[in-house]
């Protein structure tokens, strides 16, 4: 647990964060909802905010004011136990509220914060402004990702900003990590932030296999592309097989051949593909093709966690062969925080490391994100195991 003041520090730093990411939005970019999967940033700055208010100042505020009746309606995200939500589908029908009045929320928020925890309240609210604030966090990574997915979509294919840098290449050769068979401990041990999906720790027995030291490259990708790794329905799951052929997908999200010439949105603008990159944006069935074209496979999420502290990890999520499932001894939290993680845990594959988009001081060895296996819009790429 962190300190009372350092908590708070944490906590402001984290909310101006936020901010930092909408900064360089236009006004018109706040509502825009391309796809169910991605939410306007108008209801990321809200549904961030809502989650302070609704479990920390509703029932604990000795003096808090709440801001708008409504915007438990209009920012709870799937907590079932806190009542009815605008479906998630209907986030971008939103013009209102405005977003001038979202941001006033935020400081409405914010300062009941530091109003609450400036009066030394009762020792279990630093747990959940702990949770609220890695929950922002994970809200800064989805801040980024849809703004790319918003801005990716726009026929003139804005520049979000010259800053971002989302293809940092490995510069070392690619080789392979050998790992002995043998138990390995999994799961979170000290007494750091981690989420309940991290824990209990236990053993698992694994067979000796060989890991990459890097991530594939876009060059890679294009070999296997080039291979007709999209045409050879043998590499695919028949789902994947049919996700292929329903979606007609040929190439990595955000790809587009120019004059011949392979190119990629990214959020500096239109860029020309970097082979020496980590690809990226690819669903778990690409990465199950590419592998199995390769002869390879994909690592476990046991088999990562085991053998992360050999190789650098953190530019991109990593698809794994495992489902998202509990560990053993798993307990959910009682109430609206027991639905942060235990009800996603059907139909979703894991993935392991981080990204770019990953907010500082947010991701571990044993943090446990998960996606369905179509998505690509997150900063997905594979490390090759056999």
């Amino acid at each position: 647990m962190i300190l009372t003041d350092s908590l708070l520090d944490f906590f402001l730093t984290t909310r101006k964060r936020t901010e930092q990411i909408c900064e360089p939005l236009e006004i018109e970019d706040y509502v825009v909802q391309p796809i169910v999967d991605v939410s306007p940033p108008k209801w990321h700055l809200g549904h961030s905010s809502w989650f302070f208010e609704e479990f920390i100042l509703k029932p604990h505020g000795r003096d808090y004011k709440i801001f708008d009746a409504d915007f438990s309606f209009v920012f709870n995200s799937y907590y079932e136990t806190v009542g009815k939500r605008v479906v998630r589908s209907d986030r971008g029908n939103l013009s209102r509220p405005s977003v001038e009045k979202v941001y006033a929320y935020r400081d409405h928020v914010t300062h009941g914060i530091e109003n609450l925890f400036s009066q030394n309240p009762d020792p279990g609210l630093y747990d959940i402004l702990e949770i609220g604030i890695h929950h922002e966090k994970q809200h800064q990574e989805l801040l980024l990702t849809d703004i790319k997915y918003i801005l990716g979509n726009n026929p003139l294919l804005p520049v979000y900003s010259d800053d971002f840098q989302e293809h940092r290449t490995e510069t070392h050769q690619q080789d392979w990590i050998a790992m002995e068979e043998g138990i390995y401990e999994i799961g979170h041990a000290s007494d750091d932030f981690c989420y309940d999906n991290e824990l209990g720790r236990h053993k698992v027995y694994l067979q000796p296999y060989e890991i990459a030291n890097k991530l594939v490259t876009n060059s890679d990708y294009l070999a296997f592309m080039d291979a007709g790794g999209y045409q050879k329905f043998d590499l695919w799951h028949a789902e994947g097989w049919d996700w292929v052929n329903q979606n007609d997908i040929s190439a990595p999200l955000y790809w587009h051949q120019i004059d011949g010439e392979w190119h990629h949105y990214t959020l500096n603008g239109l860029q020309k593909i970097n082979g020496n990159a980590p690809v990226t944006h690819i669903s778990y069935y690409e990465a199950f093709a590419f592998a199995q074209w390769k002869g390879c496979r994909l690592p476990t999420e046991f088999e990562w966690e085991a053998s992360q502290e050999f190789f650098s990890w953190g530019k991109r999520w990593e698809w794994t062969e495992s489902a998202y499932l509990p560990y053993p001894n798993y307990t959910k939290a009682d109430g609206a925080l027991g639905e942060y993680n235990g009800k996603f845990m059907v139909n979703q594959k894991v993935l392991r490391g981080g990204s770019v988009a990953t907010a500082e001081n947010h991701t571990r060895p044993t943090y446990r994100n998960f996606f369905q296996t179509g998505l690509r819009w997150q900063f997905t790429s594979l490390r090759l195991t056999k």
